[in-house]
């Protein structure tokens, strides 16, 4: 019973340093998601983008050696009049952000210094029919960049803790407390674009 006891306040420890160390400031800007979408035939190319992502905490754990992990959700829909837009295609993708030699790197490709603009992978579809002239089209982007997730926040309490060994032992509260740490270190977006004809 004392074993679990001083487990627990380890435990405790750990996470109220994990949260020192990792918590958010304010931030000074949104983070924002856009996209440009154009409509050759019956091809529809998108280019998102994501901007000012990269707050000071996350900079700082991303030079420490961990890499963030981009989600990008994108939704090809049709405006419907008076009525719920209709979807007509989907993507997900997934691309690592990371800072090695200097420099960060987005999927091994070096971004320009100073960058806050983060061109994200281009996405296209190739609808079934061609468009008619009335139809209305638009894409929903949504990113969510993560650089700390619950299991690796879990790695640092244990770390923290001299390597005991807590696995079976750590609370349902634990858990969620790691969880709601690394969702606080999440920065997320959603923005729209219409799709214009290529020129």
């Amino acid at each position: 019973m004392r074993r679990l006891g001083a487990q627990a306040r380890g435990l405790r420890a750990a996470l109220v340093a994990a949260v020192g160390l990792l918590a958010p400031r304010v931030w000074a800007e949104e983070a924002r998601a856009q996209c440009t979408a154009t409509l050759s035939g019956r091809r529809v190319v998108v280019r998102p983008e994501a901007h000012t992502f990269l707050t000071p905490e996350l900079d700082r754990l991303l030079r420490l050696g961990l890499a963030g992990r981009l989600e990008v959700e994108l939704t090809l829909l049709r405006r419907r009049k008076l009525w719920f837009d209709e979807q007509v295609d989907s993507a997900k993708l997934t691309q690592v952000l990371s800072f090695s030699k200097g420099e960060y790197l987005l999927d091994g490709r070096a971004l320009p210094p100073g960058a806050s603009v983060l061109e994200l992978e281009r996405t296209a579809w190739t609808l079934k029919d061609s468009p008619q002239s009335s139809d209305s089209l638009v894409v929903q982007v949504d990113v969510r960049l993560q650089v700390v997730t619950a299991a690796s926040l879990g790695k640092v309490a244990t770390w923290l803790t001299q390597g005991e060994s807590m696995g079976e032992e750590r609370s349902a509260v634990s858990r969620n407390l790691l969880r709601t740490v690394a969702e606080d270190l999440t920065r997320g977006a959603s923005g729209r674009c219409d799709v214009s004809p290529a020129q």
